[in-house]
């Protein structure tokens, strides 16, 4: 119960502020949110197969989205970031989608 507090309370929060994002951080938006789905998706997942650790969900969030946006650095610095970003998108979008899946045959047994 206490997650979807939080959830409601961030995205009343999001609405109600409405952030802004530094010119320089942009690129590194839909990457960071793509990889922090990756991370709620295997949580969720997690919970559902009785095997969720808190403490393990916070670390893989974190590491999910540092490592996604620094792999997308590196794509600009090297000349590539365009590509760069494709391929973690895609990455994890297969990992979003097996996640949802496995939740799918948790919940309607199909």
């Amino acid at each position: 119960m206490l997650m979807v507090l939080a959830l409601i309370a961030g995205i009343v929060l999001g609405v109600v502020l409405e952030p802004t994002v530094p010119l320089a951080l942009q690129p590194y938006l839909p990457i960071a949110v793509v990889a922090a789905l990756d991370a709620v998706f295997g949580g969720i997942r997690a919970r559902l197969d009785g095997i969720f650790d808190d403490k393990q969900f916070v670390i893989s969030f974190i590491s999910n989205v540092l490592v996604a946006a620094m792999i997308v650095y590196l794509g600009d610095k090297l000349g590539v970031g365009g590509q760069l970003s494709t391929g973690v998108v895609v990455v994890l979008g297969v990992r979003i989608f097996g996640n949802v899946a496995a939740i799918r045959r948790h919940l309607f047994r199909a």
